[in-house]
């Protein structure tokens, strides 16, 4: 058996787990189309970010929140190879991640696939943020402003939290 530290551990599974999503993604389009490879990963990635939320709010020791949310987003982009900034609103409702490179985009670059980045981006980070941040709060929106895979520098995920109408919680 091949001794492997933890390190390289942690690089074979997120290899994996990249290229088990491409792959699938691929053999579902030659099957059937594109589109319906695109509405199969959207049906996954309404599911994938529960999993990932919970685990790290687990691990953490946290719950719900805007706060908590910041956390545990910011680790799963640092986990899954993002360059990012952020960026706390000024109002302390929410925050803004600035995306300078995206692990995704590039991959789909790798694969000669640039063309189709727009369209399977623009949906699925739909999808993914907005449950992201439905796991930390009935209040809490997400907004997807520009994007790297429509061609600007960067790409701006916006998270808020409105305060409850019967409350005025956050």
């Amino acid at each position: 058996m091949i001794e492997l530290n933890g390190e390289q551990i942690a690089e074979y599974l997120y290899r994996s787990y990249t290229a088990v999503d491409g792959l699938w993604f691929v053999k579902v389009e030659e099957k059937y189309d594109f589109g319906t490879a695109l509405d199969i990963d959207d049906d996954v990635w309404k599911v994938m970010p529960k999993i990932q939320a919970r685990k790290l709010k687990s691990l953490a020791n946290l719950d719900k929140g805007i706060d908590a949310l910041f956390e545990c987003f910011t680790t799963k982009l640092t986990l899954d190879g993002f360059v990012f900034e952020t960026e706390k609103l000024s109002d302390g409702n929410g925050f803004n991640i600035i995306i300078s490179q995206c692990p995704w985009h590039n991959i789909m670059i790798k694969a000669h696939r640039q063309h189709l980045s727009e369209s399977v981006g623009t949906r699925i980070c739909n999808t993914e943020c907005s449950v992201w941040a439905s796991e930390f709060g009935d209040n809490i929106y997400f907004e997807l402003g520009e994007r790297i895979c429509k061609g600007a520098k960067h790409c701006i995920l916006r998270f808020v939290c409105q305060p409850k109408a019967d409350t005025g919680e956050t």
